[in-house]
């Protein structure tokens, strides 16, 4: 006699999906509420949604009331959970996900739920945030989305910043999210060979980069900017270019002076001796000038 057989069958997952979608924020059979932002917005779930599907849930929703005696209370809390650091439309897209597995994100919620995802743990919604962020990525944006993925460690995504960055350079380092890159990240940027900018208007870019930079760390201008100038490439630059820099950079001492030095020694020996390979390697966007034939091979 053949054995009983057994077999796992799946219905309409898009009505599944829809019948779960009637439940985000919605108070009817909810048993956990949620105050939001600045706005204070209540957002209603249901707690056994948010436990089963993400562990910092699970452990916020199994936490005994704050002034119980007993830390094994079979009694859940009930709220409000008070979570005024984040956006209501971001927080709702988390929800969105928790209760449907899908997500609607727009260009000015998608950092932010990433943000979320990686907080929560749900390494399924980053990934879908890091597709939406890569497919939609701007100029105004690129370096917000690069920021973020230096911080929350999304190497696929840095890269693909950083590819969209050398594209287009000389418009993105007019961008406000350019002046408000860390001085790590900035480094990390101005490192590349392939950026299509001038090296006199990367060193524009990074001066006005460091002016902001001072003003909100409040902090002089060569200690804010001391990593990313180590990136620019001095040597490439036409000696009257470098007087010009000069007399600029007495003003603010945004280069040390021994960087400067190094750049005319280069001049006069006619050659990068003395000075580390990169920084006499033009870049993509370089414009040629008569010099840079004497600092062979590295102009090359």
């Amino acid at each position: 006699m053949a054995g009983p057989c057994s077999a796992r069958l799946q219905g309409d997952v898009a009505a599944f999906s829809a019948a779960l979608r009637t439940l985000v924020n919605n108070p009817q059979f909810s048993d956990v509420m949620f105050v939001v932002g600045q706005e204070q917005q209540k957002v209603f779930a249901h707690r056994c949604v948010l436990a089963c599907r993400c562990q910092v849930f699970h452990g916020m929703l199994s936490q005994a009331p704050v002034g119980s005696q007993d830390s094994s209370s079979s009694v859940p809390p009930q709220g409000p959970f008070i979570l005024g650091n984040v956006q209501p439309e971001v927080f709702l897209a988390v929800i969105e996900f928790l209760y449907t597995n899908s997500v609607t994100l727009n260009s000015h919620i998608a950092l932010e739920v990433l943000t979320s995802s990686v907080e929560y743990g749900l390494q399924d919604l980053c990934k879908l945030c890091v597709k939406f962020i890569k497919d939609t990525l701007s100029v105004e944006q690129v370096c917000e989305a690069l920021q973020a993925a230096v911080t929350y460690g999304q190497v696929d995504l840095q890269q693909h910043c950083l590819a969209f960055i050398e594209g287009c350079t000389a418009a993105v380092v007019q961008t406000q999210g350019f002046r408000e890159l860390s001085d790590v990240v900035l480094a990390r940027v101005l490192r590349s060979d392939r950026l299509a900018v001038d090296e006199l208007d990367l060193v524009q870019a990074v001066r006005e980069w460091a002016h902001v930079s001072s003003a909100v760390l409040e902090r002089p201008v060569p200690e804010v900017a001391a990593l990313p100038v180590r990136e620019l490439r001095l040597p490439l630059l036409a000696p009257s270019e470098l007087v010009t820099l000069e007399t600029y950079n007495q003003q603010d001492l945004l280069i040390p002076v021994e960087n400067i030095a190094a750049a005319w020694r280069a001049h006069a020996l006619r050659k990068g001796s003395g000075v580390p390979s990169r920084l006499c390697r033009p870049r993509r966007g370089t414009r040629p000038r008569d010099h840079h034939r004497h600092l062979e091979p590295h102009a090359k």
